[in-house]
């Protein structure tokens, strides 16, 4: 039955690759866009993260601090307490001394390998946005071969066509303007054979 699930499984696997490389060999540009969004988004996703680890750091710095100044204080108050010869308070605050020892061993602990995974994750972050501007790059280099192979066609197409017909545009510009000269000229003479006449009848 697994062997079954497996083989189910890489054909599944295998008929989306393939359809991924007909889509990218169809349209390589909308593929390389829609990894460049991909791509856009999981960098910003990184970039939450990290101001997220940034916040824990100075969580743990701050709580840190606390118990190391705790700590202090309470070597402090058993020195006080033992002077005074009040074992019980001495007693308390060494115990309370440890614990805040530890904790703070503890937080300083933590504190470092916040440090440490804050760095890796800046790394990771840095070859990230080192990688999505090569493939903004690679974006605009495709868009200008793409560009010139279009321009190219319609130039071809156009050579073609006045190979083909190489005068049918003029010819027909031609007789166009031709037809409006035509259309100007008789009312040019309507106008003028009209205001021949008003003048004619004024001088009657």
């Amino acid at each position: 039955m697994t062997n079954l699930f497996t083989r189910m499984k890489d054909t599944f696997m295998a008929d989306i690759h393939d359809a991924l490389d007909k889509k990218e060999e169809k349209n390589p540009m909308a593929l390389l866009n829609q990894y460049l969004r991909e791509s856009e988004q999981e960098t910003e996703n990184v970039q939450k993260l990290i101001e997220r680890q940034y916040k824990l750091k100075q969580e743990f710095e701050n709580e840190y601090e606390q118990a190391k100044n705790m700590a202090e204080k309470r070597e402090r108050q058993a020195v006080v307490a033992g002077n005074a010869g009040e074992e019980e308070m001495k007693e308390f605050a060494l115990a309370e001394q440890e614990a805040y020892t530890n904790r703070a061993e503890r937080l300083l602990q933590s504190k470092q390998e916040t440090d440490q995974q804050l760095q890796e994750l800046e790394h990771k972050y840095e070859e990230m946005k080192h990688k999505l501007k090569d493939m903004h790059v690679k974006r605009m280099e495709l868009m200008g071969r793409e560009n010139i192979a279009r321009a190219h066609h319609r130039m071809d197409r156009v050579s073609k066509e006045a190979s083909e017909q190489p005068y049918s545009r003029f010819t027909e510009l031609d007789r166009h303007m031709e037809r409006l000269e035509e259309q100007i000229q008789r009312s040019y003479r309507k106008s003028t054979f009209d205001s021949k006449i008003r003048q004619l009848e004024k001088n009657q």
